[in-house]
């Protein structure tokens, strides 16, 4: 399929990291968030890493998260109007380092 699309609240318009998915469902599930936008993907090496999410810093539209496995690292921002208390439930919930 080309072009865009969603998966519940995944932007679906470039390469998702295969092992991420799962984490970013997850991310989905949080009221707070409104959109999960993965973005650029770079080369990394590592071996033997199991997939995480990791919190960088507030944007203007709502948080930037970098998600990492062994050999790819991939931007995803993560749209919300409450970036404290999406942040606070990411960490509550263990679903960023």
């Amino acid at each position: 399929m080309g072009g865009k699309y969603r998966i519940d609240k995944i932007k679906q318009e470039h390469t998702i990291i295969e092992d991420i998915l799962p984490l970013l469902e997850k991310l989905a599930t949080l009221k707070t968030v409104k959109s999960i936008i993965p973005g650029r993907i770079n080369r990394r090496s590592g071996s033997g890493m199991q997939p995480y999410l990791q919190l960088k810093y507030p944007t203007p539209t709502g948080i930037k998260i970098l998600a990492k496995t062994s050999s790819s690292i991939q931007e995803v921002f993560v749209v919300t109007d409450h970036e404290e208390r999406t942040i606070k439930l990411l960490k509550d919930r263990n679903l960023v380092k």
